[in-house]
């Protein structure tokens, strides 16, 4: 079977990590982004940039999506494109038109096309709260209205397979970090890996112990997940490695020891965000492998240390 993957929010950070590993797959790629960055996909793909297919179909309407779908036989979706947290607090309203019905068209052009073997799609850690077990744990709420938008599309993600037989994945992760993480609060630790490498000053933006996902990791369980996509609506989260932002820190100074003193840590604490009831990824894929907090942060330090 000839596979084309239809990637939304493919020139975002993880989007082009994902188009590296659907690649690699020997997939074809097509991509719906509003915001298209050639740069960012020339310095992650390479000549390779080249070999993706770009559409200006927009992410509100179904017709322009099933076309897309159809005109280039796409056989599978992942869906990226969204607005991060800060965004949907700032503009809640925008935040969910992007977010929940975005993503609702996105399923319902699967839908209408008839053509589409699975989806996977970006669900986050956001949609827990910071308790953790006991009776609390029924407490467990998203804290945000990213959160909150996300836990609505993994609902509507379950009515798709209910009702219509579209079988998905959703892939949560925590904290990414890796090279070309720019925006967000949490881009803090991947800037400062940056910082590192050039021998700049930094200062990470927030503190709390969270789990750390490298971006190649969740680039491959996107993959994964919708070309080996069970029957279903499957929630799989990433286990990524917890840390404190100052261990994290602490890794950036063994790996480059000139960098001490130089990177500095302020700002909120970040929510813990802990699921009650885990559902890993090693249950979906039993031999899941996970890059080490160490070998993550070497990877994206030795990336811009070449650019």
């Amino acid at each position: 079977m000839n596979i084309c993957v239809l990637v939304t929010g493919g020139s975002g950070f993880i989007g082009t990590w994902v188009l590296r590993e659907l690649l690699n797959c020997g997939a074809q790629t097509v991509v719906i982004d509003n915001q298209k960055m050639p740069e960012r996909l020339e310095r992650v793909l390479g000549d390779r940039s080249r070999d993706v297919a770009w559409s200006d179909a927009s992410l509100f309407n179904c017709d322009e999506l099933q076309e897309v779908i159809e005109r280039h036989h796409v056989t599978h979706l992942i869906h990226l494109a969204a607005l991060l947290t800060p965004a949907c607090q700032q503009d809640p309203w925008l935040g969910c038109q992007v977010n929940v019905l975005g993503s609702t068209a996105v399923f319902e052009a699967a839908r209408r096309s008839g053509r589409i073997h699975a989806v996977s799609y970006a669900s986050s850690y956001a949609v827990y709260g910071p308790e953790s077990g006991g009776e609390s744990a029924a407490l467990n709420r998203p804290p945000s209205f990213y959160g909150a938008f996300k836990q609505a599309v993994d609902l509507i993600a379950e009515q798709y397979w209910r009702h219509f037989g579209i079988a998905s994945v959703a892939i949560r992760p925590h904290v990414v970090y890796g090279p070309e993480r720019e925006f967000g609060l949490t881009a803090g630790p991947s800037l400062a890996c940056r910082a590192a490498a050039r021998g700049e000053t930094y200062s990470i933006g927030y503190t709390g112990r969270v789990g750390y996902d490298y971006v190649a990791d969740v680039a491959r369980a996107f993959v994964q997940a919708a070309l080996k996509c069970p029957p279903g609506a499957t929630v799989a989260d990433l286990p990524g490695e917890q840390a404190t932002t100052a261990e994290f820190l602490r890794v950036i100074e063994t790996l480059k020891p000139e960098s001490v003193g130089t990177i500095s840590i302020s700002g909120p604490e970040i929510p813990a965000n802990i699921p009650p009831h885990p559902k890993y990824i090693t249950e979906l894929f039993r031999d899941w492998q996970t890059t080490s907090l160490l070998d993550g942060v070497r990877q994206t330090i030795e990336f811009y240390r070449e650019k």
